[in-house]
C-alpha cells in the first residue's frame, strides 16, 4: 500500500490519520507540536522532525492545517517544507479549508517537480471523522483523484469531483457559509423567542420538528439549549473562512451582502470573548 505523509494533526488530522493507520497505510506524521503526534506513534505511525522528513519515502502527502499561511510554511518553507521531499510521480493533497487563488498557485509549484496535486477539503466534524462519514470536494485532474480514491474512502462516506484545483475549495467555502449564516439566523430566533416567552430548550424541541430545520441545524440547536459551547468549529476559523469567501466573492465579481453581514457576526462574537467557543457559541450574543 502507498505511504502516506499526513502534515498537521490537530483535531480533526488525528482522527483522519487513525483512519489511515486503521485502513493499513504506512504513515509517516509531522505537526507543529510534536507531543500532538504520540498516539499515532503508539498505533505504528512515524513522527518526523519537518515536513520534508515526512514527505521522504511518502507516495501521497496529506495536509490539514488552519489557514493559507500555515499550508505555505508545511508544504514550500525553504528549509523544511515537504515539497523538497517528494519525490517525481508523487501526489500531495489539502484537506484544509484555504482559498482557491492560493491553491491554485501552490499546483504550479509542485508542477515543475512533476507531482500532481488535489485540493480535497472536507465536510464534516470531529464525529464524523472518528466515524469515517465525511464528505470530500475534490478539484483536480480527474485521473489523478482515482488513483488516490481508496486513501480517501477510508475517511469519508461520499467523494465528489467538482472541477480543476481550486473548485473544491470554492464549493468547500460555499458550504460553510451557507452553514455559518443559518447557524447565526437560528441564535437570533431563539433569542426572539426566548423573550417572546419561549425558553430556549423549548423553541430548540419545536424548531427541530419543523421541516425547516435542516439535521446540521438540529444537532447545533441542541447544542445551543444545553449551552454546550466546547470547540468543534470554532468561531475564529467560521470567522475565518468568511474572510476567504470574500476574496473569492470579490474575484468573480460576485455580490454577497448577507454574507458580509454574517461575517460581522462572527467578528462580534469574537469581540465578546466567545472566538475559541463552538460555532453554536455565537447564540450567546442574543440569548
Amino acid at each position: 500500500m502507498e505511504t502516506i505523509a499526513f502534515l498537521g494533526i490537530g483535531a480533526m488530522g488525528d482522527r483522519l490519520a487513525t483512519r489511515l493507520l486503521e485502513a493499513g497505510y504506512p504513515l509517516r506524521v509531522w505537526n507543529r507540536t510534536a507531543e500532538r503526534c504520540q498516539s499515532l506513534v503508539q498505533r505504528g505511525a512515524i513522527a518526523c522532525a519537518t515536513p520534508m522528513e515526512a514527505a521522504q519515502g511518502a507516495d501521497v502527502a496529506i495536509a490539514m492545517v488552519s489557514d493559507d499561511q500555515a499550508s505555505q510554511q508545511v508544504w514550500l518553507a525553504e528549509a523544511t517544507g515537504a515539497i523538497h521531499g517528494l519525490r517525481a510521480g508523487a501526489i500531495a493533497m489539502e484537506y484544509s479549508t484555504l482559498t482557491p487563488d492560493y491553491c491554485r498557485t501552490l499546483a504550479t509549484q509542485f508542477k515543475p517537480q512533476s507531482i500532481q496535486f488535489l485540493d480535497a477539503p472536507v465536510v464534516g466534524s470531529r464525529p464524523q471523522a472518528e466515524a469515517g462519514k465525511l464528505i470530500h470536494l475534490v478539484g483536480g485532474e480527474k485521473s489523478v483523484l482515482e488513483q488516490v480514491h481508496p486513501i480517501l474512502t477510508a475517511g469519508s462516506g461520499a467523494i465528489h469531483h467538482v472541477g480543476a484545483v481550486g473548485m473544491g475549495m470554492t464549493v468547500k467555502l460555499m458550504v460553510n457559509a451557507l452553514f455559518g449564516a443559518q447557524v447565526a439566523v437560528l441564535g437570533e430566533v431563539l433569542g426572539v423567542l426566548r423573550r417572546a416567552g419561549l425558553p430556549p430548550q423549548a423553541a430548540v424541541k419545536l424548531l427541530n420538528q419543523m421541516p425547516t430545520t435542516s439535521p446540521a441545524l438540529q444537532g447545533i440547536g441542541t447544542l445551543i439549549a444545553n449551552e454546550n459551547y466546547a470547540p468543534l468549529f470554532p468561531i475564529t476559523l467560521v470567522e475565518k473562512d468568511f474572510s476567504y469567501v470574500e476574496q473569492v466573492a470579490n474575484s468573480c465579481q460576485a455580490a454577497i451582502p448577507a454574507l458580509r453581514l454574517v461575517r460581522e457576526r462572527y467578528r462580534a462574537a469574537q469581540a465578546e470573548g466567545y472566538g475559541e467557543d463552538n460555532i453554536a457559541g455565537i447564540a450567546q450574543l442574543y440569548l
